[in-house]
């Protein structure tokens, strides 16, 4: 009789399984696989060699709170010859005296999330169990058997393994980007993204069941969807605020990565960060899913419609000064993020395959929760209204009609004649490097084109603005060059007479404060109604100066203003009307690397930011983060004010701890000047072996 095969020690090849299965730098000291793809682990005995005629060796996989094999998180597998594809398998690699190579892999679609391995010895019908420890599975961009299986090399990079990035912001006529952290590698990371996995409502109502719905990534995209936010009471991540009252918490402008947040929502027990607005939800969202392993990307829509009561119609009331005669709950933000995430459909049909919105800004509810999607981008180009998840409400975004109706002294409303401009410049990061992608084409067809015609009477939607005529006048908004905080500028109303014959007409400008939400502040600036003649095919300019002492105090922290242009033709009676919203500069931050940039290697800082302003700056703070260089976040405070127009610097030493090309990003707090963004990219060489 053969005795017992006991195992002495066993070992994991953390590092090893770690950077094949390309998670090396998620730097938490524990075993984290993505599915599909082999692991291997070396089982040591003591006493004698494992003897194949002998001894049988079989393995348990168990993830969740009740496993069990048929909800498929729990799995018991022998050694075999050769490995199975559709599920858990065991082989042996190589056999070394009392040393035991085995080659691991799960199948394509076993659920993620964290799994408790234990090693069982048979030998004459003696048996023993040995638990051999815990490992984390995630999906696999890599494995075309995967649901979230992307192609391009150069796409996962990007969307997976990228952890810094850039978020479009600003305004259709001013596009700018802030850079942002991801940094969904760093420490802790991981883990408080289980964890949000494990509190979710659906967790709590039915563990076994959420746990073996956890191969499904449209599943996870809505979960995590629903968590980013916490206006169902869910213990979500963040709290959403757009009144620019922010004194309790962050301001929603001050973030410059996901990191920060998610660990102050563990530290906090779970309660929500205070503040988010949409781009801090779409980016920590984003940070959450790439961690899992799922191909996503934050994606901006410049002039988003919330469309409350989807009718696909904005209604937007004025008077003949330009000035808002009442509210509307129907908003138009002059720019809203959400993510795309990207997976197969198979519960729709492969031609949805592919890039899918998720919103985790809390608009409406989407079967009784806060969350939205994911809805394939592909249903929204085609008006496919009926399809799981939300279409209509994002159709709505990029799709609605904004009318503009003058009410005039009489109270008789007047519609003008204005053409849509919902949807615009949809943009996104280029894939490997710092440049605007637009992908508008993805979301819809040509304004004007017979698909457009098509989807629309798909979507039962008559499109009600009427597009831009070459025939008779003509408005727009133009802006001086330099709208910078802490100086004047001019816009204009210009006015064009396409036509044969002089035209007489009155125009009127008004300006105010704005949200980036579209809620309307104080105004700051308005001219008197100007009559003007203007000759044939000619062009006429009427002027309004926006001074600094008007708006200083009224902006908000989005550095928003909102010129409404308000024309009436007195031959023909029609009402035009123009808007544009205007990004007020923050002054830049300027960043310089002193030294040679090497990994383990002391690396100094220069940051700097002059003052554009005609008053003091008190209380001001710079925090510089950047994965791979900065261990969580730095911050320095000034002791002094600083003075108009003087400059803040400071120097900072980093100890670059990656090498390869790395983002050190800056954000710079003060009384009168908050949300200043500056980053620079650093190229650290690896450390000389």
């Amino acid at each position: 009789m053969a005795e017992d095969l006991v195992l002495e020690t066993w070992d994991l090849h953390c590092d090893r399984n770690g950077r094949e299965h390309r998670t090396a730098d998620m730097g938490c000291k524990q075993l984290v696989l993505r599915r599909g793809q082999p692991f291997s682990i070396t089982l040591r005995f003591s006493g004698r060699a494992y003897d194949e005629g002998v001894d049988k060796l079989s393995f348990n996989v168990e993830t969740g709170p009740c496993p069990s094999e048929t909800s498929g998180t729990q799995s018991h597998f022998a050694m075999s010859d050769c490995p199975e594809e559709s599920c858990w398998s065991a082989v042996v690699q190589q056999q070394d005296g009392e040393s035991l190579s085995v080659s691991l892999c799960s199948p394509p679609d076993a659920r993620i999330g964290r799994y408790r391995l234990t090693l069982e010895t048979c030998t004459d019908y003696q048996g023993s169990s040995y638990q051999i420890g815990d490992f984390i599975l995630l999906f696999n961009p890599w494995h075309p058997e995967d649901t979230v299986f992307m192609r391009d090399e150069n796409e996962r990079r990007e969307y997976v393994l990228s952890q810094d990035g850039l978020i479009f912001q600003g305004t259709c006529d001013y596009i700018y980007s802030i850079p942002w952290n991801f940094g969904q590698f760093e420490d802790e990371v991981l883990a408080i993204c289980l964890k949000m996995l494990d509190i979710n409502p659906k967790h709590l109502r039915d563990q076994n069941r959420d746990c073996s719905r956890r191969n499904d990534p449209v599943y996870i995209g809505r979960v995590v969807s629903a968590m980013v936010n916490c206006n169902d009471e869910d213990r979500g991540v963040l709290f959403g605020r757009w009144d620019d009252r922010y004194e309790d918490g962050m301001s929603p402008m001050a973030w410059i990565g996901s990191v920060d947040i998610l660990k102050r929502w563990k530290n906090f027990g779970c309660q929500p960060v205070k503040y988010g607005q949409c781009w801090v939800f779409a980016a920590v969202a984003c940070t959450v899913m790439r961690c899992l392993g799922i191909p996503s990307r934050v994606v901006t829509n410049y002039n988003s419609a919330h469309d409350t009561n989807a009718n696909l119609t904005i209604d937007r009331y004025i008077n003949e000064r330009g000035q808002q005669e009442r509210q509307s709950w129907d908003k138009i933000w002059n720019f809203h993020c959400w993510v795309e995430s990207w997976m197969t459909r198979p519960d729709l049909g492969a031609v949805y395959d592919g890039w899918q919105v998720l919103d985790p800004t809390p608009q409406e509810k989407s079967e009784g929760v806060y969350c939205c999607g994911p809805a394939p981008v592909k249903a929204i180009k085609e008006g496919d209204m009926l399809l799981k998840y939300d279409i209509p409400f994002i159709f709505a975004e990029v799709n609605a009609d904004v009318v503009y109706w003058v009410v005039q002294g009489d109270g008789m409303q007047k519609q003008s004649i204005r053409s849509s401009d919902v949807g615009k410049f949809i943009s996104t990061k280029s894939i490997g490097r710092d440049s605007r992608e637009d992908i508008t084409h993805n979301y819809k067809y040509p304004e004007g084109s017979e698909e457009e015609r098509a989807v629309f009477e798909k979507a039962e939607h008559q499109k009600k603005s009427i597009g831009e005529e070459d025939e008779g006048l003509h408005l727009r908004i133009k802006v001086s060059e330099g709208a910078n905080k802490g100086s004047d500028f001019d816009v204009f109303a210009v006015v064009n007479n396409n036509t044969d014959e002089e035209r007489v007409c009155r125009v009127t400008l008004c300006a105010r404060a704005t949200s980036h939400n579209g809620t309307l502040g104080p105004q700051c600036g308005l001219t008197d109604p100007v009559d003007i003649d203007i000759e044939p095919r000619a062009e006429k300019r009427v002027p309004l100066r926006i001074l600094y002492e008007e708006y200083r105090d009224k902006l908000t922290q989005d550095n928003l203003i909102k010129v409404v242009a308000l024309l009436n033709d007195h031959q023909t009676g029609d009402i035009l009307v123009a808007v544009r919203d205007i990004y007020v500069e923050n002054p830049p931050i300027k960043i310089r690397i002193l030294g040679e940039p090497m990994q383990n290697r002391k690396l100094v800082a220069e940051i700097s930011l002059v003052n554009p302003l005609t008053v003091p700056l008190n209380g001001c703070v710079f925090v510089v983060e950047g994965t791979g260089l900065t261990q969580g976040q730095l911050v320095k405070e000034l002791e002094e004010p600083v003075e108009p127009q003087a400059e803040a610097k400071f120097r900072m030493d980093l100890m670059p701890r990656l090498s390869g090309l790395q983002k050190l990003m800056v954000d710079f707090e003060s009384d009168q000047l908050t949300g200043v963004k500056g980053y620079r990219n650093v190229i650290i060489a690896p450390q000389p072996l």
